[in-house]
């Protein structure tokens, strides 16, 4: 299963429910199975299916290796409910499917799910021009959304100040400068950060990922400017905080043990008391912390969690992390921290019987950060695959790009100069420019791929050959580990075995022909 094959888009998920079930159809293996005295043809057991299922899950980078046997056998759950497999009766639509021997098989339907011709709200708020007009920037013409309150309505002054320093301290010397009103600083963070993320993703049109409506620059503005030291965002309602008490468990957590002083409880079993309270309250927020809105957004980057790909993801959720209301952002940060802390803690006292520090993060906090508003199949193992990146990358991902900063004070720039003017609608201002990367097929992928994997391959040939300092022995020893290995390569470089024998300054070593023995013959011991 290629997950190069899912495009980004809306209803992603969905596709890769296809992808899944399409690809665990083709490469199940069938065959007759025993069962009471009976054979079956054309089935599996359970057990089968979760170590195939397993092992497909583990290898694409949609759900990567943190996927747990357990989530496998959730997921084929969910094959029987939605009828992808049947049991040896023909019996689905119930969850009753474990580890064991039990039989199930295909059935004669189909097993994909249809989609919709597109997202309603995406079809309502087209943003077409948007992605078609790249060269200019129209003021005042993008729709605005009002943003609920989140502790913004005390923070004007700091939306006023971030105004006052994007305007250039050079306006006094000039003359023909415009007045730009907040307004105006708003509309260009929100097309400025949507510019950028378009970049980054690599995408002809936003327009199938996220609807510009639901980009609030006041939100923007607000998670650049106002952090602490260390880059947590600030609230300055603190009714939108999390409670005292979570932020002192949490705290206990991402220090144990240096914060369990003698004022804590030191009973055993303490820190799981902790880790339920802590867990138990974000189990219970409203919704999401990257919110039910931008859910296909970060279903979308997904995709981009490959090994190649790994600096764009940062950077991709490095600006949709920044859209986030202020108290999500805030929580999602010191919830990273700790759950990093404390999966590579190894003095962290054991939470779980069955399960190590680091899977219990993702196991416990993986809904509660990424879910969709209406039930998804594949939701609990994308949201793992995408809080295990974040455990790995909170630091990079959830700090201030300064870029960002920069791109929209020059941009403001040129709007403030007026390099451009249009009678009776707003001013125009000339993009930054941007260079994209050539999309390949993925045919030419693949090739350079193994183009570029074999060639780093035979230099490490040519390093052992070349290393003086390796000695006679270990050098024979690492050639023939590389041959086993890499017979083609090898032989690409050594084609004959005297250009081998020549590496070492000795002859080839001819072996000879055995003595052909002529077996005796036995005569009969009877007369």
């Amino acid at each position: 299963m290629d997950s190069r094959g899912v495009p980004p888009g809306p209803y992603r998920a969905t596709k890769l429910w296809n992808e899944v079930t399409t690809s665990f159809r083709a490469g199940m293996p069938l065959r007759k199975h025993r069962q009471h005295f009976k054979k079956y043809g054309n089935c599996f057991t359970a057990g089968e299916a979760v170590d195939w299922l397993y092992d497909l899950l583990r290898s694409n980078s949609n759900f990567g290796p943190e996927v747990t046997r357990q989530q496998t056998i959730q997921l084929l759950r969910k094959f029987l409910k939605n009828h992808v497999i049947e049991d040896i009766k023909g019996r689905w639509g119930s969850e009753n499917l474990d580890d064991n021997n039990q039989l199930f098989r295909f059935p004669t339907t189909s097993p994909l799910k249809t989609l919709p011709r597109r997202h309603p709200e995406l079809r309502k708020n087209s943003i077409e021009n948007f992605s078609k007009d790249k060269d200019i920037f129209k003021l005042r013409n993008l729709s605005r959304r009002t943003p609920k309150k989140h502790g913004l309505h005390s923070s004007q002054e700091n939306a006023e100040k971030v105004k006052c320093e994007i305007i250039n301290e050079d306006q006094e010397s000039s003359v023909d400068n415009r007045e730009i009103s907040q307004e105006d600083v708003e509309e260009v963070w929100r097309y400025i950060i949507l510019i950028y993320l378009q970049t980054v993703l690599g995408v002809p049109s936003l327009e199938e990922v996220i609807n510009p409506r639901q980009v609030i620059p006041q939100y923007i503005m607000y998670n650049m400017t106002n952090t602490s030291k260390h880059g947590v965002v600030l609230l300055q309602d603190k009714s939108e905080d999390l409670p005292h008490w979570v932020l002192s468990a949490m705290k206990c957590l991402a220090n144990w043990p240096r914060s369990n002083d003698t004022n804590n409880p030191t009973y055993a079993g303490f820190e799981r008391d902790v880790f339920r309270t802590i867990a138990d309250y974000f189990l219970d927020l409203p919704q999401p912390l990257l919110t039910f809105e931008y859910y296909e957004l970060f279903v979308n980057i997904l995709g981009l969690l490959q090994p190649h790909l790994e600096k764009v993801a940062i950077d991709a959720l490095q600006l949709c992390c920044l859209l986030l209301p202020p108290p999500n952002r805030r929580k999602l940060q010191l919830l990273m921290r700790m759950i990093s802390r404390m999966s590579q803690n190894v003095d962290m006292p054991k939470l779980h019987d069955a399960m190590g520090t680091r899977s219990l993060m993702i196991h416990t906090f993986s809904r509660c950060v990424l879910c969709c508003a209406e039930e998804v199949d594949l939701d609990e193992l994308l949201a793992a695959r995408l809080v295990s990146f974040l455990m790995d990358h909170h630091q990079e991902i959830l700090q201030v790009p300064s870029y960002l900063q920069t791109a929209v004070e020059k941009q403001l720039d040129y709007l403030r100069k007026g390099h451009i003017k249009i009678p009776g609608d707003g001013l125009i201002a000339p993009l930054p420019t941007y260079s994209y990367c050539k999309q390949i097929s993925t045919k030419e992928f693949d090739e350079q791929k193994i183009s570029v994997s074999q060639a780093a391959i035979a230099e490490l040939l040519e390093n052992i050959i070349k290393n003086k300092s390796l000695p006679l022995k270990e050098k024979r020893k690492k050639l023939k580990q590389f041959q086993k290995e890499y017979p083609l390569i090898y032989q690409t470089r050594f084609p004959t075995t005297e250009s081998e024998a020549a590496l070492f300054g000795d002859k080839p070593t001819i072996k000879q022909p055995m003595l052909i023995l002529r077996k005796p013959k036995f005569r009969s011991l009877r007369y």
